[in-house]
């Protein structure tokens, strides 16, 4: 019995970037379309099969301990990051200042489906979200060497609507106006206390 379910749930992919370098910023470099490997789109700083621990895993490993990469990619959705603008007092806000990967229109409250849920692309390429990307200072920073005085909004704006954090379970090619899947687990809510 398949432990994923296909929904009926597609998004179009309208956004694609790349981080080129962390330490020089988080700002991503617009792509039309990306190579998608084991290790993650191919020129993305975030990439690789292994990454060193960062802030979102303190209470598991001390910073710097090498660990499995599931946040190879940072997917978003234009939805969400249109209400970002909003409660920043935008009009638009460009997905490049969040260091997106990719940005899809279609999936509704795409910062909470359930994590281990796949987005499965018309070859194949498929991702499996591992959590919430929750937000934080860099993008502020991005915003806010732009736009003075406006990056402050950021991160209480972004909340609930960060997006997901994911890594490559299937290698392929996504492209701008392509159409992903969204597969979700088969299991029932987490209920602690359940009386087996």
């Amino acid at each position: 019995m398949p432990a994923l379910i296909p929904t009926e749930h597609t998004a179009r992919i309208t956004w694609m970037g790349l981080v080129p370098d962390r330490e020089a910023g988080l700002k991503a470099v617009p792509r039309d379309a990306l190579d998608i490997r084991f290790g993650g789109p191919v020129g993305e700083d975030h990439g690789g099969v292994t990454r060193p621990s960062c802030s979102r895993v303190l209470s598991q490993h001390p910073r710097g301990t090498q660990i499995a990469n599931t946040r190879q990619l940072c997917v978003m959705s234009a939805e969400e990051i249109d209400a970002i603008a909003r409660a920043m007092g935008l009009e638009t806000l460009d997905p490049s200042y969040m260091g997106a990967t990719i940005v899809i229109e279609g999936i509704s409250d795409l910062t909470h489906v359930p994590p281990s849920s796949r987005l499965q692309g018309p070859d194949g390429a498929t991702l499996v979200v591992d959590m919430e990307n929750r937000p934080c200072q860099l993008p502020a920073r991005e915003i806010e060497a732009d736009m003075p005085g406006v990056g402050k909004g950021f991160k209480a704006a972004a909340k609930d609507r960060r997006g997901v954090t994911a890594w490559v379970e299937r290698e392929g090619r996504l492209a701008i106006g392509e159409t992903l899947r969204l597969h979700v687990p088969a299991q029932r809510a987490w209920a602690p206390g359940f009386d087996l």
